[in-house]
């Protein structure tokens, strides 16, 4: 999946009709790669489920922001969780 393509998904699940916030989206897709990377999880191109999390990681930068709960919802912890397992114990 190109970037641009994750930009799209993302801005869909956001429910963003504009392209006025494109540029801060990109880089929190980039941030939310890095976040990613930091835990231990190799992102694969081409990798469905590595760019699903990638977008949702983003989406969840994007919400926090201006929100009260911070806490990282408990479906993308297990996301995340479940990635890091597959590609240790060799399913990626």
């Amino acid at each position: 999946m190109t970037t641009e393509e994750r930009l799209l998904l993302l801005k869909k699940d956001l429910q963003l009709l504009t392209t006025a916030n494109d540029d801060y989206l990109r880089w929190l897709l980039e941030a939310a790669a890095s976040s990613i990377q930091r835990e231990g999880i190799k992102l694969v191109e081409g990798n469905l489920e590595c760019d699903m999390v990638q977008i949702h990681y983003a989406a969840y930068l994007f919400r926090k922001r201006g929100g009260t709960d911070t806490a990282m919802p408990r479906f993308l912890r297990y996301e995340l969780n479940n990635l890091l397992f597959s590609q240790k114990g060799g399913a990626l």
